[in-house]
């Protein structure tokens, strides 16, 4: 189509002369047209041509130049970050704690590390806390490190960062001291496997239903947590015996797995029963 009769620069007056000019864009270029006039004599019939009555009745509507078109084309390009996701850190630091203890205490052998165990003939108040960052031995570690991965992050990630490492801390502190109230003073206590079941606990009735396909999934998981927290609690058997002389390691600790898994249940039912903020609900 060539162009008809108007010049290019005319194109800043396609707005505030509508009712003369009306743009109709091709692929390549734009095209200004001449409208009709839109006064005719009564005595002359117009003729009506498709273009020219859609080009009058489009030229009829005022230019909007605001910028509503603009900013909602930009919208367009914002992406909907939606609800903000709960980003996990603690339960990596606790990993990263124990990492730690291990490779002072079994590689580089610090000085002051086995201080940290828990001694039952005359213990010291912290090692209640820093017993469950110490482990035995390597096969100890990775399988206590695999379920706090799994049951500290599906804590957290319901419940919130310092809600696990309330948890993980209450947990571990009362394993260890039910066991340092049932078991022979010659004992030492070591490892995170109380912590673990109260975690495994907590996971589990903070999502719990009456519906029996979560039932059956609990059962199943937890036979199975059971069974390997039991393995690795069995491969610390070669520790077993003498351990400074009066002191021995307890190669399965079934005191400290229960009572963990109790104290979570107790925690879980203490918080039920704290009163929500009003603006919660």
């Amino acid at each position: 189509m060539a162009q008809l009769g108007v010049p290019l620069k005319l194109q800043s007056l396609s707005c505030k002369v509508p009712h003369i000019f009306h743009t109709v864009k091709s692929s390549s270029f734009s095209h200004y047209v001449p409208l009709l006039p839109t006064k005719l004599s009564l005595h002359a019939k117009p003729h009506h041509h498709p273009l020219s009555s859609t080009l009058r009745s489009r030229a009829l509507t005022p230019c909007n130049s605001n910028k509503s078109d603009i900013m909602s084309q930009l919208e367009l390009g914002k992406v909907d970050k939606g609800k903000p996701e709960k980003r996990v850190n603690g339960i990596f630091w606790i990993i990263l704690i124990n990492i730690g203890v291990f490779v002072a205490d079994h590689f580089f052998q610090v000085n002051g590390i086995k201080a940290l165990y828990l001694y039952h003939n005359w213990p010291a108040w912290y090692q209640f806390v820093t017993a469950t960052f110490c482990h035995a031995n390597w096969n100890h570690l990775s399988s206590n490190l695999f379920f706090l991965y799994i049951f500290g992050k599906l804590v957290e990630e319901e419940e919130g960062n310092f809600a696990m490492w309330l948890s993980y801390i209450l947990t571990g502190v009362g394993a260890n001291l039910v066991s340092w109230l049932v078991l022979p003073r010659n004992t030492v206590s070591v490892g995170a496997s109380g912590a673990v079941f109260g975690l495994f606990t907590i996971s589990v009735l903070v999502k719990m239903s009456w519906d029996w396909r979560k039932i059956l999934e609990v059962l199943i998981l937890g036979q199975f947590v059971i069974e390997k927290v039991m393995e690795a609690a069995q491969a610390s058997t070669s520790l077993s015996g003498s351990f400074r002389g009066a002191y021995s390691l307890q190669s399965v600790n079934h005191i400290a797995h229960l009572s963990g898994a109790l104290f979570g249940v107790l925690l879980v039912w203490l918080l039920s029963k704290v009163p929500s903020d009003p603006s919660d609900q």
